[in-house]
């Protein structure tokens, strides 16, 4: 999964993209590099941030669609739409048709999202995270971090149930309401969520559990991300969110010839 960020925020400047031109450039060259997916975002999400207006959102959002849509490139991946509103999913599909939805707050944040995407049939992925993006590091108290996560998703999934949403995809959230050990613990133990029978997504891309931790710039993190990129796959990863999806994806392909070898 490819990141695209129509915003001026994210923490990442290089996936950042708010021109027609430029967004087209980075979708063009991220499926030529690989990517399955395109994760579209409209709105940073990152620890510290403050959220932007929805018609905000939506600006950058609808723009990146229109390019897709304009460019011929809609039918070259799948794109999923990074947001926790449901009017910026009821939008996008009456622009765009079908999509996933890609909610940090695995709707938690608007009451309206998880009926919505049953009644639309779309694909979904649930985040694990508490509080908001302002508040979220103040809530990294766990008994067992991936025990407790895992648990978040067994109660979410009779949620998922009661709404129709028959097949969806976890994220247990790295770097959200969690503190850097945590993160690797949960890193460590990531097996732990296949017991729960859905695709697996690891979102670690260049993230402060690699920056802060090694005291280094985001800019200068890829080699340590590529590295953490082959254990999460090896501990079961099926989806690697990412920022560069050229080095991610020869990881997958190291990976793959590890596991047949046997390693």
């Amino acid at each position: 999964m490819g990141i695209v960020n129509v915003t001026d925020d994210s923490y990442f400047a290089a996936s950042r993209a708010k021109s027609e031109k430029a967004i087209g450039e980075r979708v063009s060259r991220l499926i030529e590099e690989g990517a399955g997916i395109i994760d579209i975002g409209g709105c940073s999400t990152r620890p510290g941030s403050s959220s932007v207006s929805m018609e905000t959102e939506w600006e950058g959002v609808s723009l990146a669609l229109r390019t897709v849509l304009r460019s011929g490139l809609r039918d070259a991946a799948k794109y999923s739409i990074d947001t926790f509103r449901s009017e910026i999913v009821r939008r996008s599909y009456e622009e765009f048709g079908e999509f996933i939805v890609n909610d940090i707050s695995a709707g938690e944040d608007d009451p309206e999202m998880l009926p919505l995407v049953g009644r639309l049939g779309l694909g979904y992925i649930a985040m694990h995270k508490r509080g908001t993006p302002e508040t979220m590091q103040s809530f990294c108290g766990y008994g067992d971090v991936v025990r407790d996560v895992v648990s978040y998703f067994e109660d979410f999934g009779r949620k998922a149930a009661d709404a129709g949403i028959k097949d969806y995809i976890i994220d247990p959230g790295f770097g959200f309401s969690k503190t850097i050990e945590q993160n690797y613990r949960m890193l460590a133990g990531l097996g732990g969520f296949s017991a729960l029978g859905k695709k697996v997504l690891v979102g670690i891309s260049r993230k402060s559990m690699i920056c802060k931790y090694l005291n280094i710039a985001t800019e200068d993190s890829l080699p340590e991300t590529s590295a953490l990129h082959l254990i999460a796959l090896s501990k079961g990863a099926d989806i690697l969110r990412v920022h560069d999806v050229k080095e991610a994806v020869r990881i997958v392909k190291l990976h793959g010839i590890l596991a047949s070898s046997g390693l």
